[in-house]
């Protein structure tokens, strides 16, 4: 998964895929305490997967902010 991937996706589907980033990592979390995880960069690629998400989606939170703002100054003056 790369960044240009997840700048075209909208926010609700990247929230989307954080979650299931997430569940994955829980089971990761799990299989490992079981002793049943045979690929332990797993663990670390749906980290940084998750980590890239978030990254994105603040992003697009700072850009939607910065855009509300140029707009009220552009009404009030």
């Amino acid at each position: 998964m790369n960044a240009k991937e997840l700048r075209e996706k909208t926010p609700d589907q990247l929230r989307d895929e954080l979650v299931n980033l997430k569940k994955e990592a829980f089971n990761l979390r799990f299989q490992q305490a079981t002793g049943q995880l045979e690929n332990t960069a797993a663990m670390r690629a749906a980290r940084r997967n998750a980590a890239k998400v978030k990254t994105i989606l603040n992003e697009k939170a700072a850009a939607a902010a910065s855009d509300a703002t140029s707009v009220t100054k552009e009404v009030e003056a």
